[in-house]
């Protein structure tokens, strides 16, 4: 894989950009940085052509328009690895935080966050949070360098569904970050920041720099 000239943060389900900051701040790699406001989620106003998490994939496609990282926050994590999918002429590393990764997070412990979040953010489309499609079987056509990042006391992404992905991915490392939260790419950002610029560098399976 290439490197990287572009550096695709993608939010979280409250779609809230400004939990990139940091850590792209940190980053060193040169390459510019780009973080996805969600229409309708936050202070974003909505788009007429993005009803659904297939609008929003299409959305995220449609700004991959050269060698790009992906680097996403928990649902965040599925908009990135569908367009890994689609796009993986372009698309040259995953960094992953927390995410469900399109896999059955229940099964593996995760608790029940989607309820009190809908109830708590009225005013969001409630299609991302109720997306429920099992890209399990997909999972080993991601030939991308994958960097997942966890934490071992979160309960909405337990460590255990890090461990999961990282016996589906065919290329991925896994980093836990002791008493880390569901914000850890957030509050963590200076220990990890560093990580990411690794793995960013990698060119492929066979470096493990």
């Amino acid at each position: 894989m290439p490197a990287p000239s572009k550096l695709f943060f993608l939010p979280g389900a409250s779609g809230n950009t400004a939990f990139w900051q940091p850590l792209a701040n940190l980053l060193t790699t040169p390459a510019k940085k780009v973080i996805l406001p969600y229409p309708g989620f936050g202070q974003e106003p909505p788009a007429p052509d993005v009803n659904d998490i297939d609008d929003l994939v299409r959305k995220v496609v449609s700004h991959i328009d050269e060698p790009t990282a992906l680097i996403a926050q928990s649902m965040g994590g599925v908009l990135a690895i569908r367009a890994a999918l689609e796009r993986p002429d372009l698309i040259t590393h995953l960094v992953l935080t927390v995410t469900s990764g399109g896999i059955d997070t229940r099964a593996l412990g995760a608790a029940d966050w989607q309820s009190g979040f809908i109830n708590a953010n009225p005013s969001f489309p409630n299609w991302f949070t109720s997306f429920t499609a099992d890209l399990t079987d997909e999972l080993s056509r991601i030939a991308q360098p994958v960097l997942l990042l966890w934490g071992d006391a979160d309960p909405i992404s337990p460590l255990a569904v890090g461990q999961r992905l990282r016996e589906l991915l065919p290329d991925a490392r896994l980093h836990v970050v002791p008493g880390g939260n569901h914000d850890l790419a957030h509050e963590h950002a200076s220990e990890l920041a560093g990580l990411v610029d690794a793995h960013l560098s990698r060119t492929g399976a066979g470096d493990r720099s």
